[in-house]
């Protein structure tokens, strides 16, 4: 007999049974066993906010295997995560279990432990504890809000706005804050500034740079040098001073260490130094929490990931100042521990800092059982907690003023110089910041000479420079983790999913590592700011979490807080009810406008339609998303894709498109564009609508772009090689037949006659040789049997191995051969038979038109014919049946079909719910 205990993922299981011993079984929940199905209805705002729970395949074979080991069992201990997320996913498992009746009998517990080590691990489960139902109905209202904010809202914006996605209750707040900061660069205007430098040296000749910091008595402002004509003026009174030192102020300035590691500084850093998203920050974290076998056993080597707390555990603080002693000396070591408090707004410190688990596995001795990544970022994480209780780092800061001692007080010119020395390097020992104040970080780097008051200086050369205001920063990864913590927007477990969720639905894009806002996303935020600004802002999302967080607490009840949100809420959706296109339209160009019709350089008006030369150009909302036109439509047509003129007078593709430049032969433009089944590149664009509808319709030349091959990096050479496709690679040493290389729907391939052969994952369509499509080529024909001609037409005749069986096939036509009919046995005579007799052509690529002819059809006739007999109907008893009874029989029949076929698909969607986030 044997209690049971369940974790979240199956390393954590192995790890800890090994810790528990044989008086245990520990399974794994594989994260959420449960979710809210992704359809309307699963919250019931009118039902009190009553919840529908639906569990996936796995989620149920899960607990199924809980269930059974519980029969040998009297004691369950829910074992999972440390935190809001992990209450929820025990909750769960224990509501499922007792609909299954599992738990007569079971005494439930739930335990938690901040590391996965041995120690931790059975001091946990010494102190169990229940549930704590608190945390769950404050998981509960998270959940409904963004179900409910999502499901009702994302509808409306599919609506009214054409080409959206989905909105959040965070994801739609993260994304405001990217687009109002790209509004703000798009806004800003440089401001021209000069500043002043003077090359100086002492009495012994020693060098160094000093700036005008006063001229003629007057301290001297950012813009109080706004053009060359008054940095000359000042320049001139420089050069004809007579400096020397007027006065020397030297002061120590102390350091102290950051904190210990939260997951947003994690992730800050973690982009900063090591080059990491903040998806790849928490799944190597991850790694590194559960652990890796050292000595014969798995140890976790950080303690849990998903953290605003930065305190530490005292036992932990006092083996790292004892670390610190024994390898820097007590020199290093303040004489108390370090204290921490958090600043970020709605922090709960619910559970300690990231830091390693035993400060004695220094990166060194664990490198080797790491990879890369895993080793750079426990590095980082076991750097930064040991430094945050080392001695503070001491800086000698020197200023000296230059002055002309024969100038009057109130008409001196002043130069100052600043440089700073090293004093003591305290935890700048172990570990150096990455720091926004980097010109602090120059003044520290740069050691003045000698000098005393009074003494003379010599000059060796004045410099006026010129400078312009720069634009805020867009947000990296990092950065704006940071401003939403700052806000108290989201929480530690959201960060990493919110940014991908901007990405995956093409709202914002990675460029250099900054994030930068699609026209798509700018539209939503435009559309929500427009008619939703109050659950956009960002005040009133950090006020929610903090109701969220008293929920936690135990200071506010769940329905309540859920009653006062939803009736306003419904009540802002339903006011768009009536809402028309027109005055959508119009709020979005009254925001955007300045975006995709700035001012020209000449002074032309920007939204002058450039095909009629009267119209005005303005924003519109198609069946398949935005794009610009003409108002004198439809007497002009004018319309172009959502873009921005740059200084240039060109269009700079936007929405889902990126150039790359111009076909050296036709100069047609070649772009990277993204279609329903992917990126692919095209040459030039297709004519203009003509009044003849019998002119051919011509499209421009596109390929596909094949896997691996990123749109974001590909070059024109090689997007050029791609549209040269099919390219003839030789011809086959032994048949003397052509062979091709091309990119067809399942992928490149390798072509000779009518054989083909997938090319794999390493291959490269444009330069894969001679001996890899032979070889290809080889292992493909080893299934094809040719069987001869066709007495018809004289085409080949072959055999070949299919995913369904071997089949015969003649041009397009392929029929199956027999059961039990082997590929080696079949002779020409019977192929010819079977394709006159069982034979069909091919079927057309998705969404051709044969294929939508033909379905309905065949459709209404099978039902009538298959169903008395259970067999398939001659063809020849289709043929002569009468056209239009067959027809209304079948319509007849077909509502109730249409039920029970409905009445499936339901529970697949869940499969593809959030195993352990959900995005918000």
């Amino acid at each position: 007999m044997s209690d049971v205990v369940v974790v979240e993922s199956p390393a954590k299981a192995k790890t800890i049974n090994k810790y528990l011993g044989g008086g245990y079984t520990v399974l794994a929940s594989f994260g959420h066993v449960r979710d809210l199905p992704p359809k309307d209805g699963s919250v019931r705002p009118d039902d009190n906010f009553a919840m529908d729970w639906e569990s996936d395949e796995r989620g149920s074979r899960q607990v199924s295997a809980i269930a059974k080991a519980l029969k040998s069992g009297s004691t369950l201990y829910l074992a999972t995560d440390p935190d809001r997320e992990g209450e929820a996913i025990s909750w769960h498992v224990r509501a499922m279990l007792e609909d299954r009746k599992a738990l007569k009998g079971v005494t439930v517990h739930r335990v938690t432990f901040n590391e996965i080590t041995r120690s931790a691990v059975t001091t946990a489960m010494k102190k169990p504890r229940i549930l704590d139902q608190p945390l769950i109905e404050a998981y509960l209202a998270r959940r409904a809000l963004d179900y409910l904010v999502g499901f009702t809202l994302s509808p409306v914006l599919w609506r009214k706005l054409p080409g959206s996605r989905s909105a959040g209750r965070v994801q739609s707040v993260a994304l405001r804050l990217v687009c109002e900061r790209e509004a703000e660069i798009e806004a800003f205007r440089a401001r021209e500034y000069w500043s002043i430098e003077a090359m100086m040296a002492t009495p012994a000749g020693a060098p160094f740079n000093a700036r005008l910091t006063h001229l003629q008595g007057k301290k001297l402002e950012q813009f109080d040098l706004p053009n060359e004509a008054a940095a000359k003026a000042a320049e001139a009174a420089v050069e004809a001073g007579d400096f020397s030192v007027s006065a020397i102020e030297r002061k120590r300035v102390r350091r102290n260490p950051n904190p210990p590691f939260t997951t947003s500084t994690l992730q800050q850093e973690a982009s900063r130094k090591l080059g990491f998203g903040a998806q790849q920050t928490m799944r190597v974290a991850q790694q590194l929490y559960e652990g890796m076998e050292i000595g014969g056993e798995t140890v976790g080597l950080i303690t849990y990931m998903r953290t605003d707390g930065v305190q530490m555990a005292r036992e932990a603080v006092h083996a790292i100042r004892d670390h610190v002693k024994d390898a820097f000396g007590g020199n290093y070591l303040p004489a108390a521990p370090r204290e921490y408090s958090t600043k970020a707004k709605n922090a709960q410190e619910a559970h300690e800092a990231i830091r390693p688990t035993d400060v004695s596995r220094v990166p060194d001795s664990v490198m080797r059982l790491l990879s890369p990544d895993q080793a750079r970022l426990y590095e980082l994480i076991w750097k930064r907690a040991v430094a945050s209780q080392m001695s503070q780092a001491e800086f000698d800061q020197v200023s000296v003023d230059m002055a002309d001692p024969t100038t009057p007080a109130g008409q001196k010119t002043t130069l100052r110089a600043n440089g700073s020395l090293l004093a003591f390097d305290g935890f700048l020992k172990l570990y150096r910041e990455d720091r926004d104040d980097q010109a602090d970080d120059d003044d520290e780097a740069r050691v003045l000479p000698a000098m005393s008051e009074g003494d003379p200086l010599s000059r060796r050369g004045v410099k006026a420079s010129q400078h312009f205001t720069q634009p805020p920063p867009r947000f990296t990864e990092a950065s704006l983790v940071k401003r939403m913590e700052e806000l108290g927007i989201g929480r530690p477990s959201t960060y990493a999913s919110t940014l991908s969720v901007l990405r995956d639905r093409n709202y914002v894009r990675l460029d250099a590592k900054r994030l930068v806002p699609e026209d798509r996303g700018r539209l939503v935020t435009a559309f929500l700011t427009s008619f939703f600004k109050r659950y956009v802002d960002p005040g009133f999302t950090a006020s929610l979490e903090e109701k969220l967080d008293e929920i936690s607490d135990g200071k506010a009840d769940w329905r309540a807080v859920m009653r006062a949100f939803w009736h306003d809420f419904s009540e802002a959706v339903d006011g768009t009810k009536d809402l028309k296109i027109s005055d959508v339209i119009n709020a979005l160009d009254d925001d955007l406008g300045a975006h995709f019709f700035p001012p020209k350089a000449d002074g032309a008006d920007p939204r002058l339609c450039p095909a009629c030369q009267t119209g005005r150009l303005g924003l519109k909302l198609g069946r398949h998303g935005s794009f610009i036109g003409c108002s004198n439509y439809p007497a002009c047509q004018y319309t172009r894709r959502l873009a921005v003129t740059g200084e240039d007078g060109e269009e700079t593709l936007k929405e889902g498109m990126r150039a790359l430049g111009r076909h050296p032969d036709t100069g047609e433009e070649i772009t990277v564009r993204r279609g329903p089944y992917g990126l692919y590149v095209q040459q030039g664009e297709p004519p203009p609508p003509s009044d003849d509808k019998k002119a051919k319709k011509e499209k421009p030349k596109r390929m596909s772009l094949p896997r691996g091959v990123d749109g974001e990096t590909i070059e024109l050479t090689q997007a050029l090689g791609l549209l040269t496709l099919p390219r003839l690679i030789a011809r086959h040493p032994e048949s003397g037949e052509p062979m091709e290389a091309g990119i067809g729907r399942f992928g490149p391939y390798i072509r000779m006659g009518s054989v083909y052969a997938s090319l794999d994952k390493d291959d490269d369509v444009l330069s894969v040789g001679v001996n890899r499509a032979v070889d290809l080529l080889a292992k493909k024909l080893a299934g094809v049997r040719t069987l001869g001609t066709h007495p018809k037409d004289g085409d080949t005749v072959m055999v070949k191995k299919g995913r369904f069986g071997p089949y015969v096939q003649h041009g397009k036509t392929v029929a199956n051969l027999p059961r039990g009919v082997m590929l080696e046995d079949i002779t020409l005579d019977e192929g010819v038979t079977l394709l006159a007799e069982k034979g069909k052509e091919l079927k057309p690529r998705p969404g051709t038109k044969g294929k939508a002819k033909k379905a309905p059809a065949k459709k209404a006739a099978a039902p009538k014919e298959a169903k008395p007999a259970k067999e398939k109907a001659p063809a020849k008893a289709k043929a002569e049946a009468p056209a239009k009874a067959p027809v209304k029989k079948a319509v007849a029949k077909k509502p109730p079909a249409k039920k029970k076929a409905a009445a499936k698909p339901v529970k697949k969607p869940a499969a593809k719910t959030p195993r352990r986030e959900a995005a918000d």
